[in-house]
């Protein structure tokens, strides 16, 4: 009789083995997957620019599909360049601030198991999968700036997924998404 016991907790070991290792299987794949659609932060910007001469900034202009998020856009971009020593004039800047909403569908999959722990099905345990696909629209910012004199593109910034159709998200991530684009600004002269 111990015989069996022992070979019944074996059987069973091995499967919460097998469960277990698929379960961290499972919850890696999900962290990969949340790594592959954080944010990104592109920059650029014209070497021979001499930002240091750069004092003022206006807005010229906001394109976005979302009339709110026009105050919100201009209200983020405002504290970080104010924050950078900038100050924004009503016009006339040294600098004509100019920002871009490009929002496009992603499509996501989800997939959900059922009776993972405890109960056997198809003699292994497992349980069922379904999957859904979900369609999101994830908004990438584009901020540029220009001399104003010279019209001229000096520095680009886009931040990905920083605007979306939630609206109680937009604000955080667009304050963060913003701040992290102008993280290194301005950038550094150039070395002689």
């Amino acid at each position: 009789m111990n015989l069996v016991k022992q070979q019944n907790q074996e059987v069973g070991g091995g499967i919460m083995k097998v469960q277990s290792k698929i379960a961290t299987s499972v919850g890696l794949m999900l962290l990969l997957a949340c790594v592959s659609f954080a944010r990104e932060i592109k920059t650029d910007y014209d070497h021979n620019a001499d930002f240091r001469k750069y004092r003022t900034f206006s807005w010229k202009e906001v394109r976005t599909k979302d009339p709110l998020m026009v105050d919100r856009i201009k209200s983020a971009v405002n504290s970080t360049l104010t924050a950078k020593g900038l100050t924004e004039v009503p016009s006339g800047g040294d600098l004509e601030v100019d920002a871009v909403e490009i929002t496009k569908n992603q499509q996501v999959e989800n997939t959900f198991y059922n009776g993972f722990g405890g109960g056997r099905r198809f003699g292994g345990g497992f349980g069922y999968a379904t999957t859904t696909e979900d369609t999101y629209k994830v908004g990438t910012l584009v901020v540029n700036l220009f001399d104003a004199k010279a019209e001229k593109l000096i520095w680009r910034g886009s931040s990905s997924d920083t605007l979306s159709n939630k609206p109680d998200k937009n604000t955080k991530n667009l304050d963060k998404g913003v701040d992290k684009m102008f993280q290194h600004f301005p950038p550094n002269p150039p070395k002689a």
